[in-house]
């Protein structure tokens, strides 16, 4: 959502949406191990310490056992349940190790769109060298204003926040600066599904279009389409962005996740070449584009 769907700080309860990642809910399970060992320490039953909160028993059994992810105010509670109001601090800090990571969509969007796309764009600040992937929408750097404003508006409705959705688009936009700044280089990656898909109205697409064809030609930017009939290495997944060889940002539907480790780094950079080789890119490219354009409407 915040590049292209595009975009990511997660706090959504992830723990009834499929798919969330391993990493996240060991993550929680800890902090739930955590949490139950300072109520046995109080030597409190499941049912003493909801009694206590003023819980339903299944939420301590939920936040124990890692099938919910606790809020900060729920961790404030627990920590005065057992008789230990000082743990809140150090739950709070697991809570924040936790969140640093994966951070859902609909708490992020709770601060509104300007909010989420001016924290990309300190990223983007930082970043010299961008490799990017994105399966079906074209990315937010080289969006349209009318396009960023379809796609934001799309997924706003998906998660029920649509507030300051204009603002949103301007901070992305903002972004689009950094094409033509000396110093920066942009390799991206298209899956050719994006040049067709209608998450906004055919002449909005046409336009979008054009615009992807005269950013192909920028001495910053380095542009592949992913044929739908290409032969792959690896089938294409969420979109990411690698910044430098710092950071990774992936999306999902609930969350974006912030990979900062050298191993997520180097896995992303494995998946982002094996994902090159079956892109075309140049004139190839720039056909494919045309192609996908004169489908849509008159010149």
């Amino acid at each position: 959502m915040p590049h292209g769907t595009t975009p990511s700080r997660t706090r959504i309860s992830p723990g009834s949406v499929p798919g969330v990642s391993t990493d996240y809910q060991q993550a929680r399970v800890a902090l739930g191990a955590r949490l139950r060992e300072l109520r046995t320490e109080a030597g409190l039953t499941v049912r003493g310490l909801a009694a206590a909160c003023e819980w339903a028993p299944s939420k301590v059994s939920k936040l124990e056992n890692g099938k919910q992810t606790a809020t900060g105010a729920d961790l404030d509670t627990w920590a005065v349940g057992v008789g230990q109001p000082h743990a809140a601090a150090e739950l709070r800090g697991r809570l924040a190790g936790l969140e640093s990571t994966y951070r859902s969509w609909r708490r992020q969007l709770a601060g509104g769109h300007r909010a989420v796309q001016d924290a990309l764009g300190a990223q983007h600040e930082r970043t010299a060298t961008f490799r990017g992937f994105s399966a079906s929408v074209v990315p937010g750097v080289f969006q349209t204003p009318e396009y960023a404003r379809a796609v934001l508006g799309r997924y706003a409705m998906l998660h029920g926040v649509d507030r300051d959705i204009e603002a949103g688009v301007a901070s992305r936009l903002r972004r689009q600066e950094g094409l033509y700044r000396p110093g920066k280089r942009y390799r991206v990656l298209i899956g050719e599904a994006a040049l067709h898909t209608r998450i906004c109205s055919p002449a909005v697409l046409a336009d979008q279009l054009d615009r992807l064809m005269s950013v192909n030609g920028l001495s910053t930017v380095e542009l592949g389409i992913i044929p739908l009939a290409a032969d792959v290495r690896v089938a294409a997944g969420d979109d990411f962005w690698i910044h430098d060889d710092r950071l990774v940002i992936a999306e999902s539907w609930h969350a974006e996740m912030w990979l900062d480790s050298a191993e997520d780094v180097a896995l992303y950079g494995k998946v982002w070449d094996a994902l090159a080789d079956g892109a075309v890119t140049g004139r190839a490219a720039h056909r494919l584009i045309t192609r996908a354009r004169s489908a849509l409407l008159p010149s």
